[in-house]
């Protein structure tokens, strides 16, 4: 057994469903807009009342799927396949400027790593080859000036030795 108030409030609610129902195909009809603000507004009910009657949010939103073709002279309609749609798009450019930047990022610390590390001298010069040519040409003169040395201070020992012998021979003279 239902009171009055109960039937009066399942009466109201009754003609706000068909309110929404009505206001989804007269804009399915038109081309509108097919949003939850949009259709409540059109129905003249609250927001709520569309996401308390499940029924109703998954009618708006099958329509909303279906009405894919723009009519003439309107603007084209969004709708959930292509806003997830380009969700994933956006996603996809995010990673691959993601990737890019930190390709970037370490191609950039490599160069300035390059940089410091031969500005700061620790590195091998650029003309090591001519180096290496010079540091073995330098030991091929040190040797060569080590037995000119070697065979000068003979000359000077042996000079040396005759200049005694001299002296001793002109001492014995005199």
């Amino acid at each position: 057994m239902t009171s009055p108030m109960q039937d009066g409030r399942h009466a109201g609610t009754e003609r706000r469903r068909q309110r929404v129902q009505d206001a989804i195909a007269a804009a399915v009809r038109d081309g509108t807009a097919l949003t939850a603000s949009a259709i409540a507004h059109a129905a003249r009910v609250d927001r709520t009342f569309l996401y308390r009657h499940r029924d109703l949010l998954d009618n708006l939103h099958t329509a909303s799927s279906r009405s894919t073709s723009p009519s003439p002279g309107s603007a084209p309609t969004v709708t959930t396949a292509s806003l997830q749609a380009d969700l994933a798009n956006a996603n996809a450019r995010a990673t691959r400027l993601a990737a890019r930047v930190r390709h970037l990022e370490e191609h950039l610390s490599r160069q300035l790593g390059e940089r410091a590390w031969h500005e700061s001298g620790l590195s091998a010069p650029a003309d090591i080859a001519e180096l290496h040519a010079a540091v073995t040409h330098l030991e091929q003169r040190t040797v060569e000036l080590s037995r000119d040395l070697e065979e000068r201070q003979a000359e000077l020992e042996a000079a040396r030795a005759a200049n005694r012998e001299l002296t001793r021979a002109l001492n014995q003279r005199g």
